[in-house]
């Protein structure tokens, strides 16, 4: 069983910063893209940033040059800082990883619970 558990999220002003981590957890070979979704209310689930094992990163337009993604393979963990924040930033956060176990060495989709970020005043 894999688990991803995602910290961080919070009530910010806009103009703020937020830094988001996501944790891999369980029976874990490897680990291949990790990304960050998020979805507003009434709105679909849009891909916010992903960054590959190796390091290689895109990002959605709305966040290009304010929000930056990273990974620490050894601890299996990704973050998300956000900075430069804006209501339209409001969302719950959603973490996903392609997650490979011992047992069978296929990648399957894995999905965080999600953290709530709101940018208000």
């Amino acid at each position: 069983q894999v688990q991803l558990v995602e910290s961080g999220g919070g009530l910010v002003q806009p103009g703020g910063s937020l830094r988001l981590s996501c944790a891999a957890s369980g029976s874990i070979f490897s680990i291949s893209a990790m990304r960050w979704y998020r979805q507003a209310p009434g709105k679909q689930r849009e891909l916010v940033a992903a960054i590959t094992r190796g390091g290689s990163t895109n990002y959605g337009d709305s966040v290009k040059g304010r929000f930056s993604i990273s990974r620490d393979n050894a601890k299996n963990t990704v973050y998300l800082q956000m900075d430069s924040l804006k209501p339209e930033d409001t969302a719950v956060y959603y973490c996903n990883a392609g997650v490979a176990t011992p047992e069978s060495h296929r990648y399957l989709e894995v999905w965080g619970q999600g953290t709530l970020v709101t940018v208000s005043s």
